[in-house]
């Protein structure tokens, strides 16, 4: 086997259209339009090259699992949650050149906003 990239990652939700508004409007994630009818409530969005997708179903309990979003500028980025309401953690450093913050959507699933600069 030789992995190209992550292609989406799966996330359960208790409310769809809750969880579409804050990956959207919050997050800036885009709407796709070719998601089948699985019978099913959910969403397909864009995150650059990869894809988020949302599906209404009971949400695991929190174990510190979540996936990360890498942004450029970390502190900009927490300020504009935090000016908007969204709990976020402060930045801290995570290896050389690294920070992390986290923060969760409104299912309580984990989110790690993650910037690298060389």
């Amino acid at each position: 086997m030789k992995p190209l990239a992550v292609h989406h990652v799966q996330v359960n939700v208790a409310d769809v259209e809750e969880a579409l508004a804050f990956y959207t409007d919050v997050l800036g994630l885009t709407i796709r339009d070719d998601r089948p009818d699985f019978g099913f409530p959910g969403a397909w969005l864009d995150l650059g090259d990869q894809q988020v997708h949302l599906v209404q179903a009971e949400v695991p309990r929190a174990l510190g699992q979540h996936f990360a979003v890498l942004v450029e500028d970390l502190d900009a980025t927490v300020a504009e949650l935090t000016d908007r309401g969204v709990k976020v953690s402060q930045p801290k450093p995570v290896g050389t050149g690294r920070r992390q913050s986290f923060l969760a959507d409104p299912s309580g699933n984990g989110i790690e906003l993650h910037e690298h600069r060389p």
